[in-house]
């Protein structure tokens, strides 16, 4: 497999900035596998597309602001981008700038933190509080984190609410699930009355999940870990569902690596915590997903590739030969023709 297939061109102009507002009233392309055909709808036309053979299992992770702000013992101003929490005390983050191991950063007259360990950019920091204490300092000092791409200025306060989902419960992503963005609780409960199950799963989001892809990864089939959680009640429910007979529609790429990282071979879900670093890329057989809600992604990325996938043909592990001749290829033109807004902020599509 080579990345450059799944490189492709985009206008800045078409680069989503600002929230959608009313969430479901983005637009929805959606793509049948089966018959390679491509519809234009609203996202609110999900309670004419779905049925009571349908089941929605959303990611119910939470963003937390994770950009800190402070002043290295150097003198130095710096920002340290938190992405998962390795103790009561101790997070891996991301580090602007250069911050040696043992460089002292003071984000507030109460908290500061130590670098301890730097893996080229990297890093450990540990804190001066601990626990629920430290999780409420950072949740006062500090920002939500946007990707670059967007360049529109929010206030923090509605952006804790934008860049969130409705249904987000346990807190603990460095990035919003997006494809979770667009539902409203109007829309999920007409989703209820019509008969479509729903289910939530948790897998907290790091920001691996946007970076390039490169070739060892591609080789390895491994990317980044993330942190996952899967009850008892909710994994018995979706293997009833999926004995049923029902289509399991993941609302977003990390909704369909959890599934897919729990599933056996014959489709079974086991419960549990733990950690996942799946590669989902084309060639790969589903086992559990039958259908995908997802934003418009970043060329070269896993999120991409992962929709590559899913898009090839079912039950299949036909190869991608060039981007634009693939079926998500075909998808990308379309919604760039109709100029379908992107990335996070974007539209939405649905794969069938």
């Amino acid at each position: 497999m080579d990345l450059l297939d799944f490189d492709f061109v985009l206008p800045k102009s078409l680069i989503g900035q600002t929230a959608i507002e009313p969430r479901d009233s983005c637009r929805l392309l959606m793509y049948q596998r089966n018959s390679k055909q491509i519809s234009h709808h609203v996202f609110g036309d999900l309670t004419r597309i779905l049925d009571d053979n349908t089941v929605l299992v959303l990611n119910d992770t939470k963003v937390f602001p994770a950009r800190l702000f402070g002043v290295k013992n150097t003198g130095g101003k710096t920002e340290i981008l938190l992405l998962k929490q390795l103790s009561q005390n101790c997070y891996s983050a991301i580090g602007k700038g250069k911050n040696k191991v043992g460089t002292k950063i003071v984000f507030s007259p109460d908290l500061s933190g130590e670098i301890t360990k730097n893996n080229e950019g990297e890093v450990e920091i540990t804190f001066n509080q601990s626990g629920f204490a430290l999780i409420e300092k950072i949740d006062q000092l500090g920002k939500t984190p946007l990707p670059p791409y967007i360049q529109s200025v929010v206030k923090e306060k509605d952006l804790r609410i934008q860049y969130q989902t409705i249904y987000a419960k346990e807190k603990g992503s460095a990035a919003a699930p997006t494809a979770g963005l667009h539902f409203t609780d109007k829309l999920l409960e007409k989703l209820k009355d019509k008969g479509v199950q729903i289910e939530k799963v948790t897998l907290h989001v790091g920001l691996g999940t946007f970076k390039p892809v490169t070739e060892e990864q591609v080789i390895s089939k491994t990317l980044h870990t993330e942190c996952f959680i899967v009850s008892d009640e909710t994994a018995n429910n979706l293997n009833e569902a999926k004995k049923l007979g029902k289509k399991i529609i993941a609302v977003g790429t990390t909704s369909c690596r959890l599934l897919e990282t729990l599933s056996n071979q014959e489709g079974i879900i086991t419960p549990g915590q733990g950690e996942t670093n799946i590669f989902i890329q084309p060639g790969y057989r589903f086992k559990f997903v039958d259908g995908l809600i997802t934003n418009f992604h970043l060329p070269s990325t896993s999120l991409l590739m992962l929709v590559s996938a899913l898009t090839l043909s079912p039950n299949t592990s036909e190869e991608l030969k060039k981007f634009s001749d693939s079926p998500i290829g075909m998808v990308y033109q379309e919604a760039i023709k109709e100029k379908y807004k992107f990335f996070s902020f974007g539209d939405a599509m649905l794969v069938l």
